[in-house]
């Protein structure tokens, strides 16, 4: 593992590649699951804030949906989350002409009608954070079986998860940060190709 600032990075964030292959996998993330995405305690804010501006990207099923249970809502075992359509999708979920899911947030904010990209919890996937002691959080890759697609594609570009995942590390814990988690990564990978040539 890996320790920066607050942070205790799993050695598979380095290690493991990882690339989404939407046309492959249609953003089953998005859909797939017992439970929304997860929210962070400032989000619940935002989404308050922003969901007027949101409402008219979603589809009739997800405005219902949110009208019923909430902008978010409490589950006990993960704590706030976005809530689900019938206990599937998430109820920000949109569909593009080739049927992939999509946020509806991030799409407003694509169009610039908003200024919050979509709960860090989604811009991160497939790292999952868990805080513990109050003090630090756990920083690890969550291996789901929809994604498999992605870890071949990963692969064959040969992209580490945190590669893959540069902009939302810099979004949720900085730049200084992500050149930290950069070079850790290549010094690692160095000194594996040494003990492999040596």
């Amino acid at each position: 593992m890996l320790i920066i600032d607050n942070a205790i990075i799993s050695n598979e964030v380095i290690e493991e590649q990882f690339v989404c292959n939407l046309t492959a996998c249609k953003g089953a993330c998005c859909v797939e699951g017992d439970t929304g995405a997860t929210l962070q305690d400032e989000e619940l804010a935002i989404l308050d804030q922003i969901y007027p501006i949101v409402a008219p990207y979603l589809t009739p099923e997800g405005r219902t949906a949110i009208e019923q249970q909430g902008r978010y809502v409490f589950d006990h075992e993960v704590g706030n989350t976005t809530p689900l359509i019938n206990g599937a999708a998430c109820a920000y979920v949109i569909f593009d002409d080739m049927g992939i899911a999509k946020c509806g947030i991030q799409k407003a904010f694509e169009e610039g009608a908003v200024n919050f990209p979509k709960p860090i919890s989604c811009h991160l996937y497939p790292i999952r954070i868990k805080k513990f002691n109050n003090q630090y959080e756990a920083v690890n890759y969550e291996r789901w079986n929809i994604c498999k697609p992605a870890c071949r594609l990963g692969k064959q570009l040969k992209v580490p998860v945190y590669a893959f995942l540069k902009e939302p590390l810099i979004r949720k814990y900085g730049e200084a940060f992500y050149q930290q988690l950069e070079a850790a990564a290549q010094h690692l990978k160095e000194t594996a190709d040494e003990d492999n040539n040596g």
